[in-house]
Formats: structure tokens, C-alpha cells, sequence
């Protein structure tokens, strides 16, 4: 597949080849669906917890009388019945971590990379240089290349001035081509990726 390469004037500057291996290999929606299921579960902490009526810290005294009220029998204000007492079968704290093998996981991503290359949502920029952060002129760069919906920013290394530039923006957002992952690839509309980054990808799902 053969894509338009743009400067950021928005001028084509050049073709660039997209490898048929990594975008345009058959789409595989459960293997993504797999994928993305494992991501959302591995980013959960687990940390939830309440407390059984044994560590709720309320009296330990037989509320009334066990004969002669007329009401149910109690010997603990800590049941689960009453109010301020313990929680029955609440959530306690566990892990939600799911394994799944590495060329799954390279496999889900190269169908999600497919998607956008089929969508024609991918952009491909010769370079992406910033002398300081600007987000007015990361801003004019968006705008020049037509892209008004969310956008996801492929670096090929740290590029402070870019990733400075993109926090003031709430639809765009700045990723290390090394940290591509199916949850950010199918949570935004368009990749913009530098020549760089591209060789990134392709050094690793190559």
C-alpha cells in the first residue's frame, strides 16, 4: 500500500510504502477484541475492598433482649442487616491481570493497524521537529493536514517539545511508537506518524 507523505505545511513531499505484513493482513476483530479486554483488565488495580461484619467496629453487646420484644432474635449489630453493619460478599482486593502470548499480541495490533490503513486514517509526516513548546503551532501543523478529530501522535523517541505542545490539546495525544498498543489505535480517529516512528513499527512488527 502506497500513502501520500506530507510536511507540516500540509504539502505531499513525497510517497511512503506501508508494508503489507503489518497493514493490510486480514481483520481479526476477536483477536482485537481479546487484546483490548486484556489491556482494560492489566490497567485495574484491585485495590477495592469493605469489611465483613467481622471488621466492622461496632459493639460487640447483644443488641436487646432474646426473648419477650415480640422482634426477631439479634446477637450482633454487625450483620449485614443493619445499617453501619458489614457487607455480605462485598469485593475484596484480587488481581485482574490476563496473560495472552506476544505474537497474539503483535497480531491483534497489525489487524488494528490494517483498520486505519483501509480507513485511510493514517498520516504519514516526513518529520516532526519542534524547537519549544507550542501548542498554537501544533495547532496550525493539525490543521494544515486536515485533521480536526482525535488524533493520535506516534513519536519515534522522546521529543519533549512535541509532547509539551499536545497537553493543552484534549483530542490529540502524544505516544512512543515502542508503546503502540490496540487500545489507542481504536480509541481515536486518525494516526499521525512521522517517518521515523513508521520504522519503529515496522522494526517491530516486521
Amino acid at each position: 500500500m502506497v500513502v501520500p507523505m506530507y510536511n507540516t505545511k500540509g504539502e505531499e513531499v513525497g510517497q511512503v510504502e506501508l508494508r503489507s505484513d503489518i497493514f493490510e493482513v486480514p481483520i481479526n476483530v476477536p483477536l482485537m477484541h481479546q487484546a483490548l479486554v486484556r489491556q482494560l483488565a492489566n490497567a485495574r488495580l484491585g485495590t477495592h475492598k469493605t469489611k465483613s461484619r467481622g471488621e466492622v467496629n461496632r459493639t460487640k453487646a447483644k443488641w436487646y433482649r432474646q426473648k419477650g420484644t415480640g422482634r426477631a432474635r439479634h446477637g450482633s449489630r454487625n450483620a449485614p442487616l443493619f445499617v453501619g453493619g458489614g457487607v455480605a460478599h462485598g469485593p475484596k482486593p484480587r488481581k485482574y491481570t490476563k496473560k495472552m502470548p506476544r505474537k497474539m499480541r503483535r497480531a491483534a495490533l497489525r489487524s488494528a493497524l490494517s483498520v486505519k490503513a483501509m480507513e485511510d486514517q493514517i498520516v504519514v509526516l516526513d518529520a516532526l521537529e519542534m524547537e519549544a513548546p507550542r501548542t498554537k503551532e501544533m495547532l496550525a501543523v493539525l490543521r494544515n493536514l486536515g485533521l480536526d478529530q482525535r488524533v493520535l501522535i506516534l513519536l519515534p523517541e522522546r521529543n519533549e517539545p512535541v509532547e509539551r505542545s499536545v497537553r493543552n490539546l484534549p483530542q490529540v495525544k502524544t505516544l512512543r511508537a515502542s508503546y503502540l498498543n490496540v487500545r489507542d489505535l481504536l480509541g481515536y480517529d486518525y494516526v499521525l506518524m512521522p517517518l521515523g516512528a513508521l520504522q519503529v513499527i515496522e522494526s517491530i512488527l516486521g
